[in-house]
């Protein structure tokens, strides 16, 4: 399938243990007992009871991503009892355990609700067994959408790299709406105090597992572009203990995906969400899975909540209420509630613009193969630098990694983000009771074709090819995002600090705010001010 295209060359290590052990259909549904143990065994920790959240809370925080869990520090820190409440398990950290799978022999504590092939790998003869895994992947039509589930949300699974736009496609995409002069003076500087952001050390990038990062640089270099370094989420010193011996390597190894076993990632569950936590009044609530939203006569919110097992299975149903509702689901989970709720009349005076704007932020994955250079068995997986190009459509170009196999095939990777303009949105199914994400048919062409200019250049100025033809890698791969945003987009279907239309006590507080794109970078950061500065202005509006 489209989507394994990028990492095809991964999980050769793996075909012959996973195939052994899930073999057939029929077989896998044969060993789901004996893997469920074996999970049980590597992290007993989510098979704990959760604590259940309140039948009424001040405040409720759908979701721990970036938006969910800032907007919820914030509030507890102002004095407000707050209600976090998660679909996915909470995972804990080890520096020897391996917590979660990884992409070159995934299973269920990859994936979220995703039995049979596992859709990382590229292999179709590697299953999986369904459970309740912190990567979420959903096809839609020509596009695949990825996303997290876990306490954490996508800092569990993202590659941890956080920078700004430029002005100019900050702009582009935000226009009037939004102040740079804001977010770049105030609430930027404070995100990346709060989450130590910082670049790669000269020590990590000349150690072994980022050959790969480096003749990365020196074949952009020979095509004209100067490579810049880029800020990450990563905690260097626990990078270090992996090269070290001091912890099992997880980083080095290219484990970022699918989570990093030992915290080397500084993800939200060590910082705002800790924080939260602290003050007393927060407390967070995994495996509880919102599906839908009203408001009582009374103008309470109330949200039926499915309570899951650790493989996600519903083991209870039950509803909560809150005075004020923060949707931090993400750009997926909170739009398809708010349309559910619009047109079923749940919340019948949400507005025509919920569901609308919806874009990848112009995401593909590139592959350039067979360097001669050769880079390595293994790939770290923090990103290095980055590369602009401005000589047509903007785009930048990530140093990007591919997982481990047991030979090295001389693969280079890059993430791709292009200021595309094309934008889908959700639309309710009354037959079904679904919320579809509509995508053009060729709404991805238009992000292919810009950057296959771009790296057809780069590779003919080192010599080399591009994708890897022997295991059907394509040179570029347009058909998922793991960046989706947008469908609750700021200054349209709420004000201009998230507060949503037609309701009182009801924001969205994630990247639905986003109108499809952050300006040819990664998301997480401008998400992450937004909410910086969107919570700091409820609570001065409130007193």
């Amino acid at each position: 399938m489209n989507r394994r295209n990028f990492v095809r060359a991964a999980g050769i290590a793996g075909t012959a243990a996973a195939a052994s052990l899930l073999g057939s259909t029929a077989h896998r549904a044969a060993a789901a007992p004996v893997l469920d143990s074996m999970y049980a065994q590597f992290v007993p920790e989510i098979y704990g009871a959760v604590p259940s959240a309140p039948d009424h809370s001040d405040a409720i925080v759908v979701g721990s991503g970036f938006g969910a869990a800032i907007t919820a520090r914030r509030l507890a820190d102002a004095g407000v009892t707050v209600t976090i409440v998660e679909r996915g398990s909470r995972w804990p950290s080890h520096p020897f355990r391996q917590v979660f799978a990884n992409d070159f022999m995934p299973d269920g504590r990859a994936f979220w609700r995703s039995p049979g092939l596992a859709p990382l790998t590229g292999l179709p003869t590697v299953p999986t067994d369904s459970f309740g895994g912190v990567f979420d992947v959903s096809e839609h039509g020509s596009i695949d959408v990825w996303r997290a589930a876990g306490v954490g949300g996508g800092s569990l699974v993202f590659t941890g790299v956080m920078i700004a736009p430029e002005r100019r496609y900050f702009d582009a995409v935000f226009g009037s709406t939004l102040s740079y002069d804001e977010l770049s003076s105030v609430y930027y500087p404070r995100v990346r105090s709060e989450l130590r952001l910082s670049a790669m050390p000269d020590d990590v990038y000349a150690s072994a597992p980022f050959t790969h990062s480096r003749v990365w640089d020196a074949q952009v270099r020979r095509a004209g572009y100067t490579p810049s370094r880029i800020d990450g989420i990563w905690n260097w010193d626990t990078v270090r203990a992996e090269l070290n011996g001091r912890s099992r390597p997880s980083a080095i190894l290219g484990e970022s995906n699918l989570g990093n076993s030992n915290g080397a990632k500084f993800d939200l569950t060590q910082n705002y969400l800790a924080a939260a936590e602290a003050t007393g009044r927060c407390t967070i609530h995994p495996r509880h899975e919102v599906t839908t939203v009203t408001q009582e006569p009374n103008g309470r919110y109330a949200l039926t909540v499915s309570i899951l097992a650790a493989d996600a299975s519903v083991i209870d149903r039950r509803t909560i209420t809150c005075d004020r509702l923060f949707l931090g689901a993400g750009s997926m989970g909170t739009s398809e509630l708010l349309v559910r709720a619009r047109d079923t009349g749940s919340l019948p005076n949400l507005d025509e613009h919920i569901g609308e704007g919806w874009g990848t932020n112009g995401d593909a994955a590139l592959v350039r193969g067979m360097s001669p250079e050769g880079v390595g068995v293994v790939q770290g997986s923090p990103s290095a630098t980055r590369i602009t190009d401005e000589s047509g459509t903007p785009l930048t170009l990530e140093n990007w990694y591919v997982p481990g196999s047991p030979v090295d095939l001389s693969l280079l990777g890059s993430l791709g983000m292009v200021l595309d303009p094309t934008r889908g949105r959700f639309v309710y199914d009354r037959a079904s009771d679904a919320v579809n994400l509509e995508w053009p048919d060729q709404g991805n062409r238009y992000v292919e074709e810009a950057l296959r200019a771009v790296h057809n250049t780069i590779a003919e100025r080192s010599n080399i090819g591009t994708g890897y033809p022997p295991l059907g890698v394509r040179d570029v791969n347009a058909t998922f995002t793991a960046h989706p945003l947008g469908g609750v987009v700021l200054g349209k279907a709420t004000d201009g600090y998230g507060r949503v239309n037609g309701y009182d006590g009801l924001y969205v507080v994630d990247g639905s705010l986003v109108p499809g794109s952050t300006g040819i970078v990664n998301p997480s950061l401008t998400i992450s001010a937004l909410a910086e500065r969107n919570v700091e202005a409820v609570l001065r509006a409130r007193g």
